[in-house]
């Protein structure tokens, strides 16, 4: 038995849910983006790294959640153009390895109060395993 999914029954779910899941991953990228900038010392040198990172950490936590729940639904609506599309696979690739780094090694790397020579490393590796997820969505529609 066939089961229509709810996503492909009106015009409007899919591009509301897509622009939530856009909304979700700017604002996590945004925060991400600007401690790891911070820690590069390109911008917002007045505060510490740590104290950078734990005031906008609810806010990547948010929209962090808001992309998790927002991305498996619009995988929904057609998961065999997503599940063979390569520029899906890469995006998914780098998403869990940002996401691990993220919660690891970018964790302990801006809660010291002095970030290390490593640091900056670390902070453009982050940086490049998010530009990973952007071209891998962005390239889904063309691959």
């Amino acid at each position: 038995m066939f089961i229509e999914n709810p996503l492909n029954s009106s015009e409007l779910i899919f591009p509301t849910l897509e622009v939530c899941h856009i909304l979700g991953f700017t604002v996590t990228l945004g925060t991400i983006a600007a401690v790891d900038f911070r820690v590069l010392g390109l911008g917002l040198r007045r505060q510490k790294v740590a104290d950078l990172a734990r005031d906008l950490a609810p806010w990547t936590l948010a929209g962090l959640v808001s992309l998790l729940l927002s991305g498996p639904l619009m995988f929904s609506s057609d998961p065999d153009m997503y599940y063979l599309n390569r520029a899906f696979q890469l995006k998914m690739v780098c998403l869990l390895a940002a996401i691990v780094f993220h919660y690891t090694a970018h964790r302990k790397m801006v809660g010291s109060d002095k970030p290390g020579a490593s640091a900056k490393l670390l902070a453009s590796l982050s940086l490049m395993l998010w530009a990973g997820v952007i071209f891998g969505g962005i390239f889904i529609g063309f691959a």
